[in-house]
């Protein structure tokens, strides 16, 4: 999931298919309520950019609702407002779909926390922003709903690839905040690697339950405990 360096464009990574560029995202569960769909109007079709936001947005929001086994190319389009011709311009094949959507996903997301990041004030503030940026809103979060669609499904090499890739980006960005952290004083010695696994490991962990809806983090907030957590471990030595 987010480092305090910009990540790759990682759409552009995935081999070509049909009229469309990109292909490839933590849980199941189903969006909180179905997104209100968009009257097809054929007089105007949206094109370009603002066409493949709406595509890629419709479908994040129908594979959190319906799932992947009941997903059809028509359900997007009717999300999106706009034809199904339009949808398979930019997916292509529905076998296609998931990773798409997940690289555009995970590209829009980075694009926005690198922008926090770059406002933060320190490598304190850009640990918070990790952990939020991370975890799921609320139980229906429909980017986290997406990453474990993509992950229960089966996936060839390139596609194993492409997913290895967009975990990697999580850990390193975690990885540059916590080494800017200790070069500053900010942040205890730790090792970076194995502090990373077991951070992501929590807030994984913590991002099921969320998802799940444990009634525990309907009264207590995941990011807050996520975060003291982890600034118990990398407080310097002799600090309170």
């Amino acid at each position: 999931m987010p480092t305090s360096e910009t990540g790759p464009a990682l759409p552009d990574r995935l081999p070509p298919s049909k009229g469309v560029t990109g292909s490839a995202g933590v849980g199941t569960g189903a969006a909180s309520r179905p997104a209100a769909r968009v009257p097809t109007d054929r007089r105007r079709q949206p094109s370009g950019d603002e066409a493949r936001g709406r595509a890629m947005q419709a479908a994040i929001s129908v594979i959190a609702e319906k799932g992947t086994a009941a997903l059809r190319m028509s359900d997007i389009a009717a999300r999106a407002g706009m034809s199904t011709g339009h949808i398979l311009y930019h997916f292509g094949k529905k076998d296609r779909l998931l990773l798409e959507v997940l690289a555009w996903s995970q590209a829009d997301l980075w694009s926005r926390f690198q922008q926090a990041v770059d406002e933060a004030a320190s490598p304190v503030e850009k640990l918070d922003l990790f952990v939020r940026f991370y975890l799921p809103q609320h139980q229906g979060d429909e980017r986290y709903a997406l990453w474990t669609q993509v992950l229960a499904q089966r996936h060839d090499e390139a596609g194993r690839q492409i997913l290895t890739e967009l975990l990697d980006g999580w850990d390193e960005r975690l990885e540059a905040i916590l080494r800017e952290g200790r070069e500053l004083g900010h942040f205890a010695d730790v090792d970076l690697s194995e502090f990373t696994i077991r951070a992501i490991a929590l807030l994984s962990g913590l991002s099921e339950d969320v998802m799940f809806g444990r009634p525990r983090w309907q009264r207590a907030s995941a990011h807050a405990f996520a975060l003291s957590a982890l600034e118990r471990e990398l407080r310097p030595a002799g600090r309170d």
